[in-house]
């Protein structure tokens, strides 16, 4: 995703696409940066309990010590060595999680596959509210996004560090990582998640699917605007290695550094894959939107449709953060494997 300033007006809205879009402004199109699943994520959280307990006296040792960080955006930070109380602010809280990390303060979103992971934090608000953030006392501040005026205010609280969000999975969880003190939890999670992935696909290859289908995913947003996914959220597991392929048109879309780009109804025709795949949205107008798009004709006449090689994910579940990743890999093949 591009790494300019995020609009914030944006956020004000409702829907897990809003948050998408914080990366990239409201513009229409916008720029971006199986069975034995279980098993392994399952190796992945043994590993990093194990872990956990082999660090535990180090991070006594260390507690206290400090040391430079370089952000995102080239701020030199001075962090804690092992942060204790973590504020996230941003779209892969999941991420965290996924390292063991519970952050003390989010900016929450319900209705994720972690939300029982997350009840006690506190929801510091979009803007992030720095009112909030200093009731909760926190020794590092992990701010996804590039506003250096928001920074400003948000640093006075606890020492601040910029994350691109939208940066790859594996480049997200090794910068977690160092940043957390948890660089072997991160290096383990990512050999278990590939692994998982590489026997997702297959699972479906070996159950009817064909290297050469093409995916395409779509979602509603409020006010009957139609998106194609292109390098963000879904798509990100569906065009990865030993993936799907995009549709022409979305890889041009890719190839121009997209992470979605609104559309017409009647470009559906042109950009619908061997097999679509719909975001179910959170608000009201979204759903009837995506209940009128399912019904049209244009949409009944597409390949996919005919075939019944549509998928329905909840928008918020099928996000790109490290614990969402988890349960889509056991959920596509649900879905796919008739």
């Amino acid at each position: 995703m591009k790494k300019g300033i995020r609009n914030t007006a944006v956020l004000l809205t409702v829907t897990w696409l809003s948050l998408l879009l914080l990366a990239c402004g409201n513009q229409a199109s916008t720029p971006s940066a199986g069975t034995d699943d279980s098993k392994a994520v399952n190796e992945t959280q043994t590993n990093v309990d194990q872990s956990n307990q082999e660090q535990t006296a180090s991070e006594d040792n260390n507690e206290g010590e400090t040391r430079m960080f370089k952000d995102w955006t080239g701020h030199e930070v001075e962090v804690p060595v092992t942060p204790k109380r973590v504020i996230y602010h941003g779209e892969v809280t999941g991420d965290l999680l996924a390292l063991g990390v519970v952050p003390v303060g989010i900016l929450r979103q319900d209705g994720t596959v972690y939300d029982d992971q997350v009840i006690e934090a506190e929801d510091v608000g979009f803007p992030l509210s720095v009112e909030k953030a200093l009731t909760l006392n926190p020794d590092l501040i992990i701010f996804s996004n590039s506003d250096q005026a928001q920074y400003d205010q948000i640093s006075k609280v606890a020492p601040t560090v910029t994350f691109d969000s939208f940066a790859s999975l594996e480049d997200r969880m090794r910068t977690l990582g160092d940043l957390l003190n948890k660089k072997q939890e991160a290096e383990e999670w990512i050999t278990a998640h590939q692994k998982a992935t590489e026997e997702m696909w297959k699972q479906l290859y070996e159950n009817e699917l064909k290297e050469v289908e093409t995916a395409s995913v779509f979602t509603m947003y409020p006010g009957n605007r139609l998106f194609v996914m292109a390098g963000a959220g879904l798509p990100q597991l569906l065009y990865g290695k030993d993936g799907m392929k995009p549709t022409a048109e979305i890889q041009k879309l890719l190839d121009e550094g997209m992470g979605f780009a609104e559309i017409s109804t009647e470009k559906l025709p042109e950009i619908a894959g061997d097999r679509v795949f719909i975001l179910d949205p959170v608000t009201d107008d979204a759903k009837q939107s995506t209940k009128e798009l399912l019904d049209s004709t244009i949409w009944k006449s597409l390949p996919a449709v005919k075939e019944g090689k549509v998928y329905r994910f909840d928008l918020v579940k099928a996000s790109s953060d490290a614990t969402s990743r988890e349960w889509l890999l056991k959920e596509l093949p649900k879905q796919m494997i008739q």
